[in-house]
């Protein structure tokens, strides 16, 4: 039997893209996931395959090589990738330090993990959605990118640079059928967001899975080919 859907998540063994993920193997989505922890991301995919059709791969997706082997695995399994779910990230050295001492060397790892790697999932499976006439692409952004918030220099310039992207792909793309959202899912209490700031409390914030479904409502509906959309506007919606 065919899969629904065949959805490619970066960034799966935790917070925001396990959630996704969680929710899409409910619906009957086949599943291509990827994190830098391989316990965390094998533990993962033993959850998800009581539901799913499973292929996990663990690597850093800021590796070209890491990318190509991760969309290879996907065509050598379900034959296509229908959604790319661009949620993998860093923050780069933790505490974050301020644009003038920020390391070059950790300012450019950003941006390949942030931007670049984004970029280069979208150049591996375009070929196929083009083809197919249909496809989608999330990118998972921030409000750091539209907001200059002290310290959070190089995600945020990250993220800014992942929605103009998005932006531009996405007038490239007009009219071939392969849909392009920026979500900005707001504050969480995720891990990443507790090493962005050491020792604040984050108990207040929404958990991932609230933002997820609201991601997965998204993907369900027939929109326009781009559209930037916040975590709170797709919770109420």
């Amino acid at each position: 039997m065919q899969p629904r859907q065949v959805v490619l998540i970066t960034g799966a063994s935790r917070g925001l893209g396990l959630e996704i993920a969680r929710l899409l193997a409910r619906q009957g989505a086949a599943l291509v996931l990827a994190a830098r922890g391989a316990d965390a991301l094998a533990a993962a995919a033993r959850e998800l395959e009581a539901q799913a059709d499973v292929v996990a791969l663990a690597g850093d997706v800021a590796d070209p090589a890491c990318a190509a082997r991760l969309v290879r695995a996907a065509h050598d399994r379900f034959g296509r990738v229908d959604v790319l779910v661009n949620n993998a990230s860093t923050i780069g050295p933790s505490p974050m330090p301020p644009l003038a001492e920020y390391p070059l060397d950790a300012f450019a790892a950003v941006l390949r993990t942030n931007v670049v790697a984004p970029l280069h999932l979208a150049q591996l499976v375009l070929p196929g959605m083009r083809a197919r006439g249909s496809g989608t692409i999330v990118n998972v952004t921030s409000d750091a990118g539209r907001e200059a918030y002290p310290g959070w220099g190089g995600y945020g310039t990250s993220k800014a640079a992942l929605e103009h992207l998005s932006r531009v792909l996405a007038a490239e793309l007009a009219g071939s059928g392969v849909r392009v959202y920026v979500v900005d899912p707001g504050d969480m209490n995720t891990q990443m967001h507790q090493e962005a700031e050491p020792g604040v409390d984050l108990s207040h914030l929404p958990e991932p899975a609230t933002v997820a479904a609201a991601i997965v409502r998204l993907l369900a509906t027939e929109t326009a080919p781009y559209g930037r959309y916040e975590a709170q506007a797709l919770v109420r919606h």
